[in-house]
């Protein structure tokens, strides 16, 4: 014989599992609905971000993501990516392709004839695209002196940089730190890449400042860029230490430095190039482009 009390007790269990199962699932959906909600972006600074730091993610799912963030570029992309990014409506913000990688670079002759021959070939095809920005490297030491260096890149660059100016296209050379992650490279210092924009003078060649890299090697960031801005043609985020989130759990400021930038008349791209750590990517990358929205 059936007990009536606990088969009502069975029951009422049931129906309240069920609420709490549809109430939970109500949840998760309105907060995957939430965290892909177009930013309500203020316009005042033009976001991209670094697909490489977000590699498991495939170019094409990436590329969809970043849409509906609202965002309208992604950074480091070469020519077998940028159908995939005309696609889904992004901009090429910062293209690459015709580097040797960041050891092999300009301060070295035995690189020049490669590299004038990929960068000839890349700068017609950047333009062709609508593109307008080539990232370039100094390439490592070696050895060899800073002076030795810096002869050698404008001997090298100044044989690309009229192309570049009669296709609009801007070769912009990458700081990048020697102390932790890039061990020997010469373009450390804003002073030595400023003075190679000097000797070059082309107003087609200009300096990637990475605002991670030069924290690690000189600091001082927001007085550098206030002083030195017209030096500058494209800026790239991330936490320090450790190439991460750019929220609290690092040393940068970057509500201060972004308006700093922005007070410089810049109007060219921030390319956030932080690494995730949480389990949802895109949910850093919106809190990111979220801090940098000033």
């Amino acid at each position: 014989m059936p007990n009536h009390a606990s088969r009502r007790k069975a029951i009422k269990s049931l129906v309240l599992g069920s609420i709490a199962v549809n109430t939970l699932s109500s949840f998760r959906s309105e907060n995957e609905s939430s965290a892909m909600k177009p930013l309500q972006l203020k316009g005042n600074i033009n976001h991209s971000v670094c697909h490489w730091c977000y590699g498991s993610i495939p170019l094409e799912e990436f590329c969809v993501s970043v849409k509906q963030l609202g965002m309208p570029a992604v950074d480091l992309i070469g020519p077998k990516g940028w159908d995939t990014l005309k696609k889904n409506g992004l901009v090429s913000s910062m293209c690459n392709g015709a580097e040797l990688g960041i050891p092999d670079g300009w301060n070295n002759t035995q690189f020049h004839s490669k590299l004038i021959q990929n960068y000839s070939d890349m700068i017609p095809l950047v333009a062709k695209a609508g593109w307008t920005n080539l990232i370039c490297f100094s390439g490592n030491r070696n050895g060899m002196d800073d002076e030795t260096g810096m002869k050698n890149c404008v001997e090298g660059l100044k044989k690309i940089m009229s192309l570049a100016e009669k296709n609009k296209v801007m070769i912009q050379m990458e700081l990048l730190n020697s102390r932790v992650d890039h061990k020997d490279y010469m373009c450390d210092k804003s002073a030595w890449g400023i003075e190679l924009v000097k000797r070059v003078g082309s107003p087609n060649f200009k300096l990637l400042y990475d605002i991670y890299h030069m924290q690690i090697d000189e600091g001082d960031i927001i007085r550098n860029i206030k002083t030195n801005h017209q030096y500058y043609g494209h800026y790239h985020t991330g936490g320090n230490p450790g190439r991460h989130e750019i929220n609290d759990t690092q040393e940068l400021y970057y509500p201060a430095i972004m308006k700093a930038i922005l007070e410089t008349g810049y109007k060219g791209f921030v390319a956030q190039e932080f690494i995730p750590t949480w389990p949802d990517k895109i949910a850093a990358l919106k809190e990111g482009v979220t801090i940098c929205d000033v």
